[in-house]
Parts: structure tokens; C-alpha cells; sequence
């Protein structure tokens, strides 16, 4: 079988859950690559995600490791079969991959919670608001990767804006309202595209002020996207060199557990409202 060059976040996660089984249930790559009929080797590029795994081989892997949660495994089967070529592969070639990943996981979310403490997240932005900032990476972007990115960004806005919106929950933080990113008007701009999207039923805008208090430990910027099982949540943290995808137990955990903190001590959606409002004014 060929060998994928460059599997994509999905498929590499398909391969870290399979894994995880695995070594759940005390077994060696080799052990379980004897119950597939095939080698080590072959075990391992399917772990990693290089290669692909049928249902059939799947659902044999699960029974011998004893997993008996049949939603997870059925979502595994999902990843596995899953033939999607979404609208963000006209960007492979011009883009990193780590953008089409995050639209990947766009498109398969259930659900997404997000903390904004300096920037308005990008699902919200304004396309001027989303030129500026990608106008100020170091290194400076030639201007046909800063339009790529900036297109790629409001093609991403379908998730919250198409016929089938994923529900979408955002807290931001006052500084990220009030930071020009680039000057007045645009500034103007991306606040009231801010409050024309809150009205939405499925979206929930909540403001945490610079006056407000208890905010010192839920401090720091994350993007939680919901699985079709809670096992398949994904965080995404950004970082210099582009977006880090978080998985495991533990650190989904602490993550759910940051986001409730965060949306406890934020404005509810209706004072927020107020708030953005008011401050729109004072721009």
C-alpha cells in the first residue's frame, strides 16, 4: 500500500487512538499486527497514520483489545471510511498544512468553545482585521501568501455562518476588543460584526471585562472543538511556529475544566451585549 506523504491531523489522530487501545489492552505492535495477518512494520504506519485501515480490520483490532465502547468505536469506523475533500483542499500547495487541518476539524466539529484574550478569533474577524494581523507575522509574508491566508480564514467563516452552523460558544477578553489592530475604522467594523453575529441562536458571545474579577487563573488563549464522542475533543493552542492539536485524557480534562472557570467569571450573553455596545461607542 502507498505510504501518505502527508497525513492529515485527522488521520494521525485516527492511528493515536488505535494506539492508545492497543496499549490499553498490554499488547506489542507485533502482537496486534498477528492478529491482522501483517507485520509490525505495517502496524506502525497505521498508528501513525501514514496508511489507512479498513472497518473490517478495525473493528477486529477493538474486539481483541476488549473495547466494548461501541459510540468510540463507531466514531473511529467514521475517521477511517471518512472520504471528505472539503472546500479547503483547493489551499493544499499554498497553504501549511496545519490550515487545513484546523479546517478539517472545522468541518467534523460538534461543538466549539473559544477564549480570546488579544485577538478577535478569527471565525469572527473582519476581512480587514484579518489582513492586519497577518500583515504584521515576522517573517513578513509575501503578499500572495498573506491573501491565501486571508482568504482561507473568511472561507472558514462557513462553519459558524453556512447552512449547517456548529454551535459556538466564544469568550473574549475587553483587551481584544479594544487593541487596534490597525486603526479606527477597522476597529468599528469588527465590533459590529461581533455584535450582529452574538444575535445568532447558536452562538453565544461573552465579554469579560478589564474590571472584572477572579480571571488570574483561566488567563491564556484556547480553542476546544467537540468530537462525535467526548473521547475525539480536540484543543488547539497556538504557538510560534503555527497550531499545536492537544488530545489526551488528561490535558482535555484540564482544558474542559479552564473553559467552565473562564465562562464563570465572564459577563453573561445579554450584559455583554451591553458591554460591547457601550464600548463600540467609546471606538
Amino acid at each position: 500500500m502507498v505510504l501518505r506523504r502527508e497525513p492529515t491531523a485527522r488521520q494521525v489522530r485516527l492511528g493515536v487512538e488505535l494506539r492508545r487501545l492497543r496499549e490499553a489492552a498490554g499488547l506489542t505492535a507485533r502482537e496486534a499486527a498477528a492478529l491482522l495477518g501483517t507485520g509490525r512494520v505495517q502496524m506502525s504506519h497505521i498508528e501513525s497514520g501514514l496508511t489507512g485501515v479498513s472497518e473490517e480490520r478495525l473493528r477486529r483490532l477493538a474486539s481483541h483489545y476488549a473495547c466494548t465502547d461501541k459510540e468510540f468505536i463507531d466514531a473511529l469506523v467514521a475517521m477511517a471510511t471518512d472520504r471528505t475533500r472539503g472546500w479547503w483542499e483547493e489551499y493544499r500547495g499554498l497553504l501549511p498544512t496545519q490550515f487545513l487541518d484546523l479546517s478539517e476539524l472545522d468541518h467534523h466539529g460538534s461543538f466549539r468553545q473559544e477564549v480570546a484574550i488579544l485577538f478577535v478569533p478569527g471565525l469572527l474577524q473582519t476581512e480587514d482585521y484579518a489582513r492586519a494581523v497577518f500583515s504584521s507575522r515576522v517573517p513578513e509574508l509575501t503578499s500572495e501568501e498573506r491573501e491565501s491566508r486571508i482568504r482561507h480564514r473568511m472561507a472558514r467563516r462557513v462553519v459558524i455562518e453556512g447552512p449547517s452552523p456548529t454551535p459556538y460558544e466564544v469568550v473574549i477578553h475587553e483587551a481584544a476588543l479594544r487593541i487596534r489592530v490597525s486603526d479606527r475604522t477597522t476597529s468599528q467594523a469588527q465590533v459590529a460584526r461581533i455584535l450582529e453575529l452574538s444575535e445568532a441562536d447558536h452562538i453565544t458571545v461573552r465579554v469579560i471585562p478589564f474590571d472584572l474579577d477572579g480571571f488570574a487563573r483561566a488567563s491564556s488563549t484556547m480553542t476546544y472543538v467537540g468530537g462525535p464522542v467526548p473521547k475525539l475533543d480536540t484543543v488547539v493552542r497556538d504557538a510560534p511556529h503555527g497550531s499545536v492539536f492537544i488530545d489526551t485524557e488528561a490535558q482535555l480534562n484540564a482544558y474542559r475544566t479552564r473553559f467552565h472557570r473562564v465562562q464563570a467569571v465572564s459577563l453573561e450573553p445579554e450584559r455583554s451585549r451591553d458591554f460591547i455596545h457601550k464600548l463600540a461607542r467609546e471606538l
